[in-house]
């Protein structure tokens, strides 16, 4: 199984991008997929988590009205739209994939990428 997440980069506070995390190795549309941020010595923190169908979403508080996540099942891809980024949104973002495919799960994940670094500056 691979998780490869793509387009972090460094951005002004005020920007957006679109992170985008393929998937291989497991039938995509049987897994409900997350993304996470962990800052160095701190816990990985939920984001945002969708179901199988993309029907149902979840956001925490800092991210809710700011990103937007949404999958294509049919590319294997979860994806997370992130605008109005601040500063404090600096860090490395991971997606995860949870069997537990018909919620939207803030834990429990069965796999992993290698995460993606997004860097706001002021």
């Amino acid at each position: 199984v691979q998780l490869v997440e793509s387009g972090g980069g460094l951005v002004q506070a005020g920007d957006s991008l679109r992170l985008s995390c393929l998937v291989s190795g497991l039938t995509f549309s049987r897994y409900a997929m997350g993304w996470f941020r962990q800052a160095p010595g701190k816990e990985r923190e939920f984001v945002a988590a969708i179901d199988w169908s993309g029907g149902k979403t979840d956001y925490s508080d800092s991210a809710k009205g700011r990103f937007t996540i949404s999958r294509d099942n049919a590319k294997n891809t979860v994806y997370l739209q992130m605008n109005s980024l601040k500063p404090e949104d600096t860090t490395v973002y991971y997606c995860g994939a949870n069997g537990f495919f018909r919620a939207t799960p803030r834990g429990g994940y069965d796999y992993w990428g290698q995460g993606t670094q997004v860097t706001v500056s002021s």
